[in-house]
């Protein structure tokens, strides 16, 4: 079975998303295309990596993942696609899969699938289309490329560690407003040492104890815990904690831990 997935900032309003698709059908009409999302912000490729990097692993080994984050063409433009744990992706290499990955992918290569001037402006049906359906059909790496070592390089805001103290920020707000940091659980352990702590934001605002789960809490009531992202997140239980408690996008948070 064939499955593509596509994480894009198109939209559903336009027809950007129609077209990728029918061009995707058009090509391998046995194709299971499956949605990670089209509503990430224009060009925010650390939005993107983080949806995606949540999920991915969640699907069939052989699955290709298809990013249409920045892809817009220019005659600097590179466009890539790897392997990486037995899964493919394709997109642009504008550090998106600097982001996504915690090692280096298996295999790179510079895509060099000929391109049509009349679809110039919209690499994702003429170029990306093409390559995630011929991975898609079987076709390795190398028949679609050019092997490179090398990708983009990003880099994204790290917890600051000052003894007993981790210094985060918030870098995503889901659907249901909950707030996730860049404190991940792994950093988070290492630090507590089974210890209490004392979470603080929003100047007066404290949390003092970890959840299992959104309900241990009345409703109403805000909470902290980390969820399918083994992320740090605020919320509040079946309510909306960003806009309840005023936290936004990079906001900082501090985790104090006491003897």
């Amino acid at each position: 079975m064939a499955i593509i997935t596509l994480t894009t900032d198109l939209g559903s309003k336009d027809f950007y998303q129609a077209a990728l698709k029918g061009s995707i059908l058009t090509i391998l009409p046995t194709a299971t295309i499956v949605d990670v999302t089209h509503e990430v912000p224009s060009f925010n490729i650390s939005h993107a990596a983080f949806v995606l990097k949540n999920c991915y692993l969640y699907f069939p080994k052989g699955t290709v993942h298809l990013i249409g984050i920045d892809s817009v063409f220019s005659e600097h433009t590179k466009y890539i696609a790897l392997k990486h744990k037995d899964h493919f992706f394709v997109g642009a290499d504008n550090g998106i899969f600097s982001l996504l990955f915690d090692e280096k992918p298996d295999e790179i290569v510079e895509l060099n699938i000929m391109q049509d001037l009349k679809y110039l402006h919209f690499p994702l049906v003429d170029i990306f289309v093409k390559a995630a359906t011929q991975l898609a059909r079987g076709a390795k790496l190398k028949d679609i490329g050019v092997p490179t070592e090398n990708i983009e390089e990003r880099m994204l805001l790290n917890p600051v560690i000052e003894r007993d103290i981790i210094r985060g920020s918030v870098i995503y707000i889901d659907t249901f407003s909950n707030v996730i940091t860049n404190i991940t659980k792994e950093l988070f352990t290492k630090i507590q040492r089974n210890r209490d702590f004392t979470l603080y934001f929003r100047k007066s605002e404290t949390i003092s104890q970890l959840s299992w789960h959104y309900n241990e809490v009345p409703e109403g009531e805000k909470l902290c815990l980390f969820g399918i992202s083994n992320h740090l997140e605020i919320a509040i239980n079946k309510g909306k904690a960003s806009g309840l408690l005023g936290l936004h996008l990079n906001d900082i948070v501090r985790v104090e831990f006491h003897p």
